[in-house]
């Protein structure tokens, strides 16, 4: 008896990818719970205390992934990591995390979108838990990036908000980019965070960290 080929729309969807190849351009957010512009000093009284939570949004403006045409829509990842993201002298991991997806996306959106968002988020989001399907924004004051006026809302369960650095917001005067962003990004400009807050259930707590140096805006192009 012949065997009869079956597929799932994963893997077709692989298979497009590989004969369609990723075009995929936007703009990103991300929120921590710890500065990642700041001074030495700073930085190392929050370091293995603070900075394992974060929130993470891609605006996707146009492309393509996996073969299935994403323009317009957007994913959010919330992360819990073991420790303090980004340090370079110890692990995060394991980390667990939390997809929100454009709930305007079809089937075949929904499944590119996860793809894409593991994609970019590496092994910070490999450990989903639970994904979500909501409304999901991303916008920028006037149109533009550079305002580093950002506002992101994914549901009732995560959201950003950024303004641009002050003089007020240098307050040793040695402040620098301390950590890199969490993903890989083009231009990334350091923001001020107005709101950051993540509500699930998934992670095994829930968050708010305003008012921290904390956030980067950013856009992106992924070719590959």
């Amino acid at each position: 008896m012949k065997k009869i080929a079956t597929f799932t729309l994963g893997s077709l969807l692989a298979a497009g990818s590989a004969l369609a190849g990723n075009s995929v351009r936007g703009e990103y957010v991300e929120a921590r719970t710890a500065d990642v512009y700041t001074g030495a000093c700073f930085a190392n009284s929050e370091v293995g205390l603070v900075g394992e939570l974060a929130v993470m949004g891609w605006k996707i403006s146009k492309g393509t992934f996996n073969g299935v045409n994403l323009d317009g829509l957007s994913v959010v990842g919330a992360v819990k990591a073991s420790a303090t993201l980004g340090d370079v002298h110890g692990t995060a991991y394991p980390v667990k995390s939390v997809l929100i997806i454009d709930e305007r996306a079809n089937v075949e959106q929904r499944l590119a979108l996860k793809a894409f968002a593991q994609k970019m988020g590496g092994d910070l989001l490999s450990d989903v838990v639970k994904i979500e399907y909501a409304p999901v924004s991303l916008q920028f004051a006037d149109n533009n990036l550079h305002s580093a006026t950002a506002t992101l809302k994914a549901g009732n369960f995560a959201a950003i908000e950024t303004r641009p650095l002050l003089a007020k917001d240098h307050v040793c005067a040695h402040e620098e980019v301390w950590y890199a962003p969490l993903t890989k990004v083009g231009h990334a400009m350091p923001a001020f965070t107005t709101a950051h807050s993540f509500k699930g259930k998934e992670l095994g707590t829930t968050w708010s960290s305003p008012d921290k140096r904390s956030a980067f805006v950013a856009d992106f192009q992924l070719n590959d």
